[in-house]
């Protein structure tokens, strides 16, 4: 054999079995004590939630399916060399909940402190502006004109906007709501003056009720980051590495756009 053909050969063996390795020819290289770390069941269960295009429209076993959580966990399951499980939940408070009692291995959510309690994150990969959709046939154009006497916010149930809304409005009242399809269902028919949360989800909202619309201004902004629970950091670099080069190739990117999610940035 050629000289420069065995040392090639020899190069690639030491790759494959170096747990420090990186990113080879777009696949992470991972060691086996990582793998089991962030993928203990043998298969990586990412947490989703149906109905928001950060996380999942659609069902994950039709190839039509999108959404930024579902696409990077396929990618990330890729990179670890192990099958990808979508786990999926009705709302985001229940993959919360989930990963905190260890049943999802992974989540691509707001990385708010709260949730920082039950959770190690990645830095964050996307910033989301939070506003509201209002109903076909509503007058309001600022947001100030929702906090009135008498008028309905809906917010998700368990959500960071039902927490924050629930503190800051002061004469509204917030209204948990059961899913993101039962609070389209609550604006169409009335019992809703607004609904509150990202805007990725309210555009995907005004998109299902004609005449609907999604105010210019925003109330806050939303943190995505990659969060696996607490005891696993062992495997927090392999996931930072992962989540920085699909950013640096465009993953993060054709996920936001495949999803047809706006008013977003991706983290750079």
């Amino acid at each position: 054999m050629h000289r420069r053909t065995v040392v090639g050969v020899a190069l690639a063996a030491l790759i494959a079995i170096s747990p420090l390795a990186g990113c080879v020819s777009g696949s992470n290289v991972v060691a086996p004590e990582v793998q089991r770390v962030l993928a203990p069941s043998g298969r990586l269960r990412v947490g989703l939630y149906v109905g928001s295009p950060t996380s999942l429209v659609g069902d994950p076993a039709d190839p039509t399916a999108k959404g930024i959580g579902l696409d990077l966990g396929r990618d990330l399951a890729r990179r670890l060399g192990v099958p990808f499980e979508p786990v999926v939940f009705p709302r985001n408070d229940d993959v919360q909940r989930a990963a905190k009692e260890g049943r999802v291995h992974v989540v691509f959510t707001n990385a708010t402190p709260a949730r920082a309690a039950d959770h190690d994150f990645t830095s964050p990969f996307l910033q989301v502006e939070q506003g509201y959709v209002v109903p076909p046939g509503s007058a309001v154009v600022k947001m100030s004109e929702l906090d009135r006497p008498g008028a309905r916010i809906g917010v998700s149930q368990g959500s960071t906007s039902e927490r924050i809304l629930g503190r800051d409005l002061r004469a509204a009242s917030v209204v948990p709501t059961p899913s993101i399809a039962g609070a389209v269902e609550m604006l169409g028919n009335g019992r809703l003056e607004a609904f509150a949360t990202n805007k990725a989800v309210l555009f995907e909202m005004s998109d299902q009720l004609p005449g609907a619309r999604v105010l210019a201004e925003r109330w806050g902004t939303e943190s995505f980051a990659a969060g696996i629970p607490k005891g696993r950091s062992s495997a927090m670099p392999t996931l930072q590495r992962s989540l920085d080069d699909m950013r640096a190739t465009g993953v993060v990117a054709r996920a936001v756009a495949r999803a047809g999610v706006r008013g977003t940035d991706v983290g750079r």
